[in-house]
């Protein structure tokens, strides 16, 4: 089949790709509550939706309140594409080109739109008794939309009689997740987030415990209310999250990477996932996929866990064979001065530090 043709049926498969690694898509659009529609309320609201937003993209509030952008934070109108008021908040639309560059030149790593997919196991325990969050409850509307708020993509289990025993304190203060990643697997997210959450004189506070793959991160955190506490530990989640995948600044290069196992459920979301990194593919050879990438080597590999790719040792190119010499009739007549050179072996030629492969 020639190469274009079969790029064509390649994409026919986008609807059955697993659900893993997600593209945030509202990345650049920030909500910021204002009391009042008056210009000082309005332009307060747009100096923290310019810090929201740089906290999406960076996972760093030192970032977000550095010197670096300071001329940037005294009138970030300059990359805002438009605004306007929706309710009781300011909703901001950030120009996604102009925004990168400005964090760019102030020497910032950005975190770039395709991120985990995170299922959320919430517990939480109030005066009226202690209930699992499930997706389609009103209580998902503040876990909801504390994800958008720090950019994260956020799933949630329905919430059925199965997964409320489940969803014991037990098992979410487990330092195994066994019993939680095997009622997990019908949603095909790539992080685990288990949080307990309770209330307590009028405050709510919460322990919470991220895996992905086998790493573990946790921490604690409260809010005066259900809302504040989900942004919080959205906003702590986002920060673990961010530095394994933000492409450092200055740190991209030109790359060849190879990918081996490629089929035809697999083709599309590899695009979708290499899209940030000006991804063209240059060879298609059966199962094999080459393509020409600007990026970091960590950030391609922190990427392309998310889909279930495995590093493979580049292969090394060719030694070039040791020259053959010649017999002569007989040996022993041979002056020793005329002797072949005995040639000493080589170091092994190591593989190229520009070619990265993977496979599934």
């Amino acid at each position: 089949m020639r190469p274009i043709a079969r790029l064509l049926v390649l994409c026919l498969s986008l609807l059955s790709l697993p659900g893993f690694a997600a593209t945030v898509n509202d990345l650049y659009q920030v909500r910021e509550p204002v009391a009042s529609q008056d210009p000082e309320e309005r332009n307060a609201a747009l100096g923290r939706a310019l810090e929201t937003l740089v906290l999406r993209l960076t996972g760093s509030r030192e970032a977000a309140q550095g010197q670096a952008l300071a001329e940037l934070r005294k009138d970030p109108q300059q990359i805002v594409s438009q605004y306007g008021y929706e309710d009781d908040k300011l909703l901001v639309d950030f120009d996604p080109v102009s925004t990168d560059r400005s964090l760019r030149q102030a020497g910032l790593s950005l975190w770039g739109a395709n991120r985990p997919a995170i299922l959320a196991w919430w517990l939480n325990d109030a005066s009226t008794g202690t209930n699992m969050v499930g997706d389609g409850q009103a209580s998902a509307a503040p876990l909801r939309q504390a994800a958008q708020h720090r950019g994260l993509p956020l799933r949630l289990p329905l919430g059925d009689l199965s997964e409320q025993l489940v969803a014991t304190a037990e098992n979410l203060s487990a330092t195994d997740p066994a019993a939680l990643r095997s009622a997990s697997e019908r949603y095909a997210a790539d992080a685990l987030l288990a949080v307990q959450a309770r209330e307590e004189s009028g405050q709510w506070r919460a322990e919470w415990r991220l895996w992905l793959g086998d790493e573990r991160e946790q921490g604690k955190a409260e809010g005066v209310d259900q809302a504040a506490l989900a942004d919080a530990v959205m906003l702590a989640v986002s920060e673990r999250l961010a530095p394994r995948f933000v492409v450092r600044a200055g740190a991209a290069s030109s790359l060849t990477l190879e990918i081996l196992g490629a089929d035809l459920a697999r083709y599309a979301e590899l695009q979708r996932i290499l899209e940030p990194f000006a991804a063209q593919l240059s060879e298609v050879d059966g199962d094999r996929l080459v393509y020409q990438v600007n990026a970091s080597a960590e950030q391609l590999r922190a990427q392309l866990g998310l889909i279930g790719l495995h590093e493979a040792p580049a292969e090394a190119p060719a030694a070039e064979p040791a020259p053959v010499e010649p017999a002569t009739a007989d040996p022993a007549a041979v002056d020793a001065s005329q002797a072949p050179t005995v040639q000493q072996p080589t170091a092994p030629v190591q593989p190229r530090t520009d070619v990265l492969r993977f496979r599934w």
